[in-house]
């Protein structure tokens, strides 16, 4: 039996973040899958990205470390699971902490996007490990995308 590759996990397990975008669904579906705006963006405010391996198809790797503003190089490893274009993106972490991403692109109006972005723990102690600073750190990050939007001509 085929397990189903989106995790199904109560609210207490995930960490949501919304945003409604000023851009046409395939171009927002772009950003966030391909490398080359992908890079520009990733990550929390003053974050940088070196990608090592981005293999956009279902069991696809994604291998890249984000580069700290002060300090630190953060390793990240990700398997890619669900591609839908332009409607779902979904991969799995292989490195701590390990939760799945479900990224879902909803057309609001034909230059209007909602992004709902899910981190989805297996277990509460794990998602309340990163509860604390995990949402900021995640608006931070849809603030790069809505300035790698604009550069790319959308807004």
């Amino acid at each position: 039996m085929k397990t189903e590759p989106v995790l199904q996990v109560p609210p207490e397990c995930e960490i949501v973040t919304i945003r409604d975008l000023n851009a046409p669904r395939a171009l927002v579906f772009k950003a966030w899958t391909d490398p080359k705006h992908l890079q520009n963006w990733w990550g929390p405010k003053g974050f940088t990205n070196t990608f090592n391996s981005f293999d956009l198809r279902p069991g696809g790797k994604w291998s890249f470390v984000m580069h700290g503003p002060e300090k630190g190089n953060y390793v990240n490893e990700c398997t890619f699971t669900v591609i839908r274009e332009p409607e779902l993106l979904v991969w799995d972490r292989q490195s701590q902490p390990i939760f799945q991403v479900e990224t879902v692109f909803e057309e609001l109006a034909e230059a209007r996007t909602r992004v709902i972005f899910k981190m989805k723990f297996n277990s509460v102690g794990e998602c309340n490990k990163i509860r604390p600073y995990a949402p900021e750190k995640n608006e931070e990050n849809m603030d790069k995308l809505e300035a790698e939007l604009l550069k790319m001509g959308s807004l």
